[in-house]
């Protein structure tokens, strides 16, 4: 049977040459890169060539890469440790009501101990108002937070623009952006954006899971929530994970080589998807169209069909894909990503995510559609009225 993955905004598929590298470090230059004898800066090596390369891709210093165990604790790092670090300056936050988990559950925390959490809305297509970025900005908000890419619609935010209001406004408030979707399909450089902190997840561009960074201005004050011996100068104390830094940074510059056709391509493929489903009766498309969101994300509503059934349908066909965000999808909920962009009431249980990667092809394409086309029907004859 044929196989097709197209989850890759959950997981993308490790490149070869990453675990290559991770296996050679893992069982060959194994030694603890806070160690001083030959072993130990033979690691070391693999971390600074890590923070060169990913700082080399953002344009900015080596020495503002902070290395995590992932994007859930980068976010965890820059909300609380954001927060926590400039609490005298003020207690306002701002966020939006479509975040991940991974920013809505540490500012739901943060209210908890006493901030103040604005949660702007968005419009159809899940993008904010700029306008109403600048009327929740007030002389007592230190910190915004905002997603570059969403991961259930795809919808992509006007970071560069809202950067430059928030420094207008305030420039002592520090932003945050979560590009754990949008890094490594757009370009982003922080310092150009006005961005303070940035998080990013290794085994979303095909690098090992356990593995991310943030990155944090020089001139932004972060407390440490993470204590022990010291390492990365006490911001973020633990051994380092030598094999999946890595093999991130490789990850990185892989992905970021042909970058342009890489990112037509997943367009293309985009495209060809949704040119694929859209013929068929009671399919609806959320999120934005076109070249306006991210190249690798479509958000499918079936008329009749509820999620979990179309999911297991496909699977047994041999295409895998996501009900939502992978990290809650084990936890049935209505989304609300899906709810914020106002999605009929009909639509809220039967939407599922297809997230393609470079490796997509499209044959897996053109299979998935014919897939659709013969379950569709079937699976509506035999829903429950």
């Amino acid at each position: 049977m044929k196989e097709v993955y197209l989850d890759n905004s959950a997981t993308t598929k490790c490149l070869p040459e990453v675990a290559a590298l991770m296996t050679h470090i893992m069982c060959e230059d194994y030694g603890n890169p806070s160690s001083m004898h030959k072993k130990g800066i033979e690691s070391e090596k693999y971390v600074r060539y890590a923070r060169e390369t990913i700082a080399k891709c953002m344009k900015v210093q080596e020495k503002e890469i902070l290395f995590t165990s992932g994007g859930t604790e980068s976010n965890n790092i820059a909300l609380i440790g954001g927060a926590y670090a400039n609490h005298r300056a003020g207690r306002h936050i701002i966020t939006t009501r479509i975040e991940h988990p991974a920013v809505a559950q540490p500012c739901a925390y943060l209210e908890e101990q006493g901030f103040d959490v604005t949660y702007l809305p968005v419009d159809a297509n899940g993008v904010i108002r700029l306008s109403d970025l600048e009327r929740a900005m007030t002389r007592n908000t230190i910190l915004v937070s905002i997603m570059h890419t969403n991961n259930e619609i795809g919808s992509t935010q006007p970071i560069a623009e809202a950067g430059a209001l928030i420094k207008r406004m305030n420039p002592h408030t520090l932003f945050h952006v979560d590009a754990i979707q949008g890094f490594g399909k757009f370009r982003i450089y922080p310092k150009r954006m006005n961005i303070d902190l940035l998080s990013v997840s290794s085994h979303k561009i095909h690098g090992p899971k356990g593995v991310g960074f943030l990155y944090i201005n020089e001139k932004a004050k972060v407390r440490p929530i993470i204590f022990g011996g010291g390492q990365q100068k006490g911001m973020r104390s633990g051994t380092e994970n030598v094999p999946g830094i890595a093999g991130m940074a490789k990850a990185v510059e892989m992905v970021y080589e042909d970058f342009e056709a890489k990112i037509d391509y997943l367009y293309n493929i985009r495209e060809r998807f949704v040119a694929g489903v859209s013929g068929i009766e009671g399919i609806k498309i959320n999120g934005p169209f076109g070249s306006e969101g991210a190249p690798h994300i479509v958000s499918v509503s079936i008329q009749g069909v509820r999620s979990e059934v179309m999911l297991h349908a496909l699977e047994d066909k041999g295409v895998y894909v996501s009900a939502g965000s992978a990290c809650s999808s084990n936890r049935p909920s209505t989304s609300a990503t899906l709810k914020s962009i106002g999605i009929e009431k009909q639509y809220l249980d039967s939407t599922i995510r297809f997230s393609f990667s470079f490796f997509t092809t499209e044959e897996d394409i053109d299979y998935t559609i014919s897939c659709m086309k013969e379950l569709i029907p079937t699976l509506r004859r035999y829903t429950r009225h």
